[in-house]
């Protein structure tokens, strides 16, 4: 029962982030207007993306270990609880998006392939959001 209320808690915080994260781009042309509201607009969307990302691959490994063996710790624990193995999904979700990894844990079979579209996402994420910011630079200055 305890697992229900947790995975019910964090699919109702990825749906609220991601409609926030909707509505608040449906306000950008009223935001573009501000020079200072430009940056902070993409950090805010780029730190939101990024906790999104780290969540919903969290959730894909933790699924997929009831199913299979998705990952392995290098330290071993007898027993894991489950909100320690959450925990461990998620640890490993945002060191795979954001650094590659520390190899304190190893990803097998499916989870080999979910960890390098999770870096891949990580890598391009950084790029296409100075990218942005270059377009929205560009665009102002052709307004002006």
């Amino acid at each position: 029962m305890m697992e229900l209320i947790i995975i019910f808690v964090i699919l109702s915080l990825m749906s609220t982030s991601i409609v926030q994260f909707v509505l608040f781009n449906q306000n950008v042309k009223q935001i573009q207007r501000f020079r200072t509201s430009i940056s902070f607009e993409v950090f805010y969307s780029l730190i939101l993306i990024y906790c999104i990302v780290i969540i919903g691959f969290g959730m894909i490994y933790f699924i997929l270990s009831f199913h299979q063996v998705t990952l392995i710790e290098n330290v071993s624990k007898n027993n894991p609880s489950f909100i320690s193995h959450l925990f461990t999904c998620f640890y490993f979700s945002g060191v795979t998006l954001l650094t590659i990894g520390y190899g304190d844990i190893t990803p097998i079979g499916m989870g080999r392939l979910i960890a390098i579209i999770q870096a891949l996402i990580g890598f391009i994420l950084p790029p296409a959001f100075v990218l942005k910011l270059v377009y929205l630079s560009f665009d102002q200055k052709r307004e002006q």
